[in-house]
Order: structure tokens, then C-alpha cells, then sequence
């Protein structure tokens, strides 16, 4: 008899490259946030409301895995706090989703690589590499390509104080992949929902009920959809994944919620792709193939 084929290891499974892939997976399905906010701020609810109804749907689901043990407790303080500040800070991207376009918006948006970068470099020390700012680079004249100019004082100042949004998201990618190494994936991501639950709430409990509360069974439908597609089962394999390759990469590979949003403006709102639309989707894959991922053991500072 043949003894049976013992199962790889994980870390044999998820190699950069398969992280990597997951991490882009994981990103499509946030690129299409656009779309159900866009459906919800027009039935009425308040940018509060749908940040808040976003994270409760995966908070709730993963509650029972909120790490308890006085030797987590720190690290998961951490990730509780970084998600606390990434929702306040999602409140300000859906405010500037009232009076930009989208492709305005994901231009302030699509400057967290950067933003992950420094973060990285303050709190971990992990000195960007020639060509993780190379991929930077990329992404940010992508952004550039697709942003048409047209924008009205009022919409400048909306982006100017959206961005919150990427820095705050930078920093949960930074303290996701290497501030809490101690935490299984399913505990990283208890700990992100429950804080964005917790830094949302205030915010909902001013909020007027009729902007909170949905109007019909359509609008739940549409905030279970929003839950399930870009919340959950993205937040799950993201926060898997995204620890194999480092910050630098995890940030270069999420920037493919640009050509997301391009396609998703294509598809659902009629909007018109251009040369300069496909140019941004490639520099944005130029990019996450460009900057390297870090693979081996980080220290966290005290």
C-alpha cells in the first residue's frame, strides 16, 4: 500500500504570485463599491449609513472571532483602531461621491500606494525600493490619464478633504501585514469590521433615522449585496493574502480598482472607454507586476 500524499504546507499553497492573484481578486470586488453607493445614495441614505451597513454585514458574520486572549489583545487594539479610523475615513470618499464622478474620486483615492508606502516606511521601517516608487509612479499617472479636469470649486474642496480615505486605508494595510503577525486571518478581519462598526457608530446615531433606516425590501437587498460582494468574501481573502507579499505589492496589486471602475462606469453607466482608459488599466498592471513583494521576516517595532 501507498501511504497518502501529505498536504502542502500553507505557505507552499499561497506563494507570492498566488497572494498576489487573490489580493487583485479581493480588489475587483472592492472597485465595485462605486456602484452600490451610487444606488443607495440615490434611495436616500446617508454616506454614514452605508459606510455603517457595509462593515456591520461582515462585523456581525465575524464577531465570534474577535481574539480575547491577553497575549492578542495588543495587536488586535491595533487592528480595532486602524479600523475604526478606515471607517471615518470611508464616510469621506462617499461624500465626495455626492458631487464628483467617479473617476474624480478614484483619482484622490489612488494615492494610498503612496500613502502605504510612507506608512511603511514611519511605522516599520521598510525602506521603499527604486522600483516599489516605480510602481507608485504608475499608478498615480494611471489615475492622472483618466481624470478629466472638469471640477467646480466645490468638487475641488470635496476631493480635497476625501483624502482621508486612501491614508487611513493605507494605514490598515500597513498594521494588516505587518503589525499583527500574531493574528490568524479570520481574527484580522474580526478586528477590521468591529472597529469600523465602532468608529461609525457615533457618526450613525446623529444621523437623521430617515436617512439610516432603508425604505423597502430593495434597499436591503442592495446592502446585503454590497455586504456579501464587497465586504466579506473580499475582506476574507485580502486579509489571507495580503501578508504574503507585503504592504508595497498588497498596495500596487489594489490598484486594480481603477480599471474596475472604468469597466464598471462602461457597463452600468453607459460611460464611453478611450485610448486613455485602456493606457490606465495597463499602467496599473505594469505596476503590480513591478513592485516586488516582501517575503521574509519583518520586525515590529516596540
Amino acid at each position: 500500500m501507498t501511504s497518502p500524499t501529505p498536504p502542502l504546507p500553507r505557505s507552499t499553497i499561497l506563494t507570492p504570485a498566488t497572494a498576489t492573484l487573490v489580493v487583485i481578486a479581493a480588489c475587483v470586488s472592492f472597485g465595485m463599491v462605486p456602484l452600490f453607493a451610487k444606488l443607495l445614495l440615490e434611495s436616500g441614505m446617508s454616506p454614514a449609513a452605508i459606510g455603517f451597513f457595509r462593515y456591520a454585514f461582515s462585523g456581525i458574520v465575524m464577531l465570534p472571532f474577535l481574539p480575547l486572549a491577553e497575549a492578542k489583545r495588543r495587536e488586535a487594539m491595533r487592528l480595532i483602531m486602524a479600523g475604526v479610523l478606515m471607517g471615518l475615513g470611508w464616510i469621506s470618499y462617499l461624500n465626495a461621491l455626492e458631487t464628483v464622478s467617479v473617476a474624480a474620486a478614484g483619482l484622490v483615492y489612488m494615492t494610498y500606494p503612496v500613502f502605504a508606502l510612507l506608512l511603511a516606511w514611519l511605522l516599520v521601517r521598510q525602506i521603499p525600493s527604486g522600483r516599489a516608487w516605480g510602481g507608485c509612479a504608475l499608478v498615480l499617472v494611471a489615475a492622472l490619464i483618466v481624470f478629466d479636469g472638469d471640477l467646480t470649486g466645490t468638487a475641488s474642496w470635496s476631493l480635497l478633504l476625501s483624502l482621508p480615505a486612501p491614508a487611513l486605508f493605507a494605514l490598515i494595510i500597513v498594521v494588516l501585514t505587518c503589525l499583527t503577525p500574531s493574528l490568524s486571518s479570520l481574527e484580522k478581519l474580526a478586528c477590521g469590521m468591529v472597529g469600523s462598526m465602532i468608529g461609525l457608530a457615533p457618526v450613525v446615531a446623529m444621523t437623521d433615522p430617515a436617512a439610516f433606516l432603508p425604505r423597502d425590501g430593495n434597499v436591503w437587498l442592495t446592502i446585503l449585496a454590497m455586504g456579501f460582494a464587497t465586504a466579506l468574501i473580499p475582506q476574507l481573502l485580502y486579509t489571507v493574502a495580503a501578508p504574503k507579499i507585503g504592504p508595497g505589492r498588497t498596495a500596487a496589486a489594489g490598484a486594480v480598482e481603477l480599471p474596475t471602475m472604468i469597466a464598471l462606469g462602461w457597463i452600468v453607466f453607459g460611460e464611453v472607454v478611450g485610448p486613455r482608459e485602456i493606457i490606465a488599466s495597463i499602467l496599473v498592471l505594469a505596476a503590480i507586476l513591478l513592485v516586488p513583494p516582501i517575503t521574509g521576516p519583518r520586525t515590529v517595532p516596540a
